[in-house]
């Protein structure tokens, strides 16, 4: 973490200084950016852009203040690394329960009216993230995330007891999109507030009244089958209560277990069976005694003695998803500019089985956030916004399909093989089907195709283990200047900055040559993005790595880009260059090729976009060209 660039300053470093004017005020009249609810989506789109100072930026929520107690728990691996930009990481790995290996239960064979562990396996596949798939509640997450918006510059904060009546898109002046709210706290209930702004963003979830605005619908259907969840402390002989566990019984359904933070407390996914017309209304009234007489009747010869129950619901499974996530299609079908976006379970729902749901909304949140940023901020034009959409709503897609045959088989009884004709899912692929999934699972399977944002993989051999369109797979590496074992990676902050990883050739002429172009060409991206009193690195940040232990490298011969004079006093950055880790060499590890070396251009969601020649200017500019308005 660096601090002090623009002079020295006293206690917590992660506290911005406040901005002119960053105190909490009544609503205005206008804003940049009206994001409608404070569920993870939102959160996430409000603590992005909360970095950009100059942006307005409002969040409203029609809860009376944050969130208690949440539904959603799982957080995938790729979620912590995007939780890493926002410096968070370390915070969500100390307070979770992490998920480090999953057991798999289904009927014995000597007595079917009990179970028996047949299968153990690890969580996440070595080496997938440098950071575990863990549990905590939501609330917490959405806290974390509050935090990062109260300690920005703008201090922002959502304002509470508001919801949405209406969104009219006018067209009218620099704030095209009206928007009217209702109070819902008793003091001033159904008192109404009309907001202007350029761009709404609905993150109000499944009944999305942004959604209806801008004329679409979720498609999809339920699955027809009914879970009951409850978190709660107990006391069991059930010798995996600490593990993630699929069980499986014969007759009386099934039970996804996932201990929670703290030791103690633990989430039992129960299975209630299929959902008919005739006992629909039964089902969605089931009790917690119920859950807990279902749970029980599931383990057995093990016992389950639940002292209390902090929390519980019933929900059927489903997966719906609209066509578009924005309203650049007008009613008439014509192309606009995309002025209001949807993102999480306001355009796609899943069900809770493969952990889906939380962590795709931030993602969400995390791919519109930076876009909106660079268009406010005049650094790129309005097709950057198109891309939103474009991305993300292929990915829910796929994940969605995904959901269903996982959640399908979380839900199907176990086969008996006394009895072949009853049908059913062998345990034993059930075991093998989790493994195979375990990049979805993981939140690192998303891969974007070929677009605007994401260049074609013509070069992709000289970084095998960074592929065009999939998230930047850190690894570790030692800091040059300090000597510090550290992953490149991290180097990504929640900033909107894009990030340029040049590979070191094996002799480093061509590294050279591209830092001398790039800091003094008139041709050089680099500067023609960068505005005139902005540090160079403001847009496009330039870190290296080199093939020579840390010890052989002089600082002094880096090259001047390299050791860039930064903020108010001109102070040398002294983090762009590093070197392989003698255990680990990322050259090795991520297939560079050490002869020529290679650029791996990165977004600021931290997805690889391109994979180039150390040499290649002319294809560097073509890339961001369409991308940045040029100075």
């Amino acid at each position: 973490m660096q601090f002090h660039l623009n002079g020295f300053r006293v206690g917590d470093p992660t506290i911005e200084p406040a901005r002119d004017g960053a105190v909490r005020a009544a609503m205005p009249d206008t804003v940049d950016v009206l994001i409608i609810g404070s569920g993870p989506a939102g959160l996430v789109l409000a603590a992005q852009l909360s970095q950009f100072p100059s942006i307005a930026t409002r969040i409203v929520e029609r809860r009376a203040g944050p969130l208690l107690m949440g539904q959603a728990d799982g957080v995938a691996c790729r979620t912590v690394e995007m939780f890493n930009a926002f410096g968070l990481a370390d915070r969500l790995l100390r307070e979770a329960y992490w998920v480090n290996e999953t057991v798999f239960w289904r009927p014995d064979a000597n007595n079917r009216d009990t179970i028996k562990r047949t299968g153990r396996v690890q969580d996440t596949e070595t080496g997938m993230s440098e950071f575990p798939h863990v549990i905590v509640n939501q609330a917490r997450v959405q806290d974390y995330l509050l935090d990062v918006m109260r300690h920005s510059a703008q201090r922002l904060e959502p304002d509470y007891d508001l919801e949405v009546v209406d969104v009219q898109r006018d067209e009218a002046g620099d704030h095209p999109v009206r928007v009217t709210l209702r109070r819902t706290d008793a003091a001033r209930l159904d008192e109404q507030v009309v907001v202007r702004a350029r761009y709404v963003v609905g993150c109000d979830g499944a009944r999305s009244r942004v959604r209806t605005s801008i004329g679409q619908t979720l498609r999809g259907d339920a699955a027809n089958h009914a879970w009951g969840v409850m978190d709660a402390l107990a006391v069991t002989d059930f010798p995996d209560i600490r593990l993630k566990a699929a069980i499986q019984s014969a007759s009386k359904g099934n039970l996804l277990i996932i201990p929670r933070e703290g030791g103690y407390l633990v989430r039992f996914y129960v299975d209630l069976g299929e959902v008919t017309p005739d006992n629909r209304d039964e089902i969605k009234q089931a009790t917690v005694e119920r859950i807990i007489r279902t749970a029980q009747d599931i383990l057995p010869p093990y016992s389950l003695d639940v002292k209390e129950v902090a929390w519980f619901s019933v929900y059927e499974v489903g997966q719906r998803l609209t066509d578009r996530f924005d309203d650049a299609v007008a009613a008439d079908g014509t192309l606009r500019e995309p002025r209001v976006f949807i993102a999480g379970d306001a355009c796609h729902t899943h069900s809770a089985k493969a952990g889906q749901g939380m962590n795709v909304s931030m993602q969400d949140g995390f791919n519109l956030g930076w876009k909106l940023a660079a268009v406010l901020q005049g650094r790129s034009g309005i097709d950057l916004l198109r891309t939103y959409s474009d991305e993300r709503q292929p990915i829910a897609q796929e994940l969605i399909e995904f959901d269903k045959e996982w959640s399908a088989m979380m839900a199907a009884p176990p086969k008996d093989p006394t009895h072949p004709e009853a049908g059913g899912v062998d345990p034993a692929e059930l075991q093998a089907y989790f493994v195979r999934a375990g990049r979805y699972t993981a939140g690192v399977a998303t891969r974007y195709r070929p677009a605007m944002l994401t260049g074609e993989a013509t070069h992709q051999a000289l970084a095998s283990g960074f592929p065009i369109g999939t998230r930047f797979h850190s690894s570790p590496v030692v800091r040059l200047a300090d000597a510090k074992p550290v992953h490149l990676g991290h180097a990504a902050r929640a900033d909107g900055c894009w990030r340029l990883y040049a590979f070191a050739d094996a002799n480093r002429t061509l590294l050279d040559a591209l830092c001398e172009h790039l800091a003094t060409s008139p041709d050089s991206i680099m500067r023609l993005v960068t505005p005139t009193d902005a540090d160079i690195d403001s847009v496009l940040d330039l870190r290296a790595v080199l093939q020579q232990p840390h010890r052989e490298v002089p600082l002094a011969d880096l090259p001047a880009l390299l050791l860039p004079r930064k903020g108010r006093h001109g102070l040398i950055d002294y983090e762009k260059a590093f070197t392989s880790d003698a255990a680990t060499d990322i050259f090795d590890e991520r297939g560079i090729d050490r002869e020529r070396g290679a650029l791996v251009v990165v977004r600021p969601d931290q997805y690889v976009a391109h994979v180039l020649p150390l040499n290649a200017y002319a294809e560097l500019n073509a890339f961001f060209r369409p991308i940045f308005r040029l100075h």
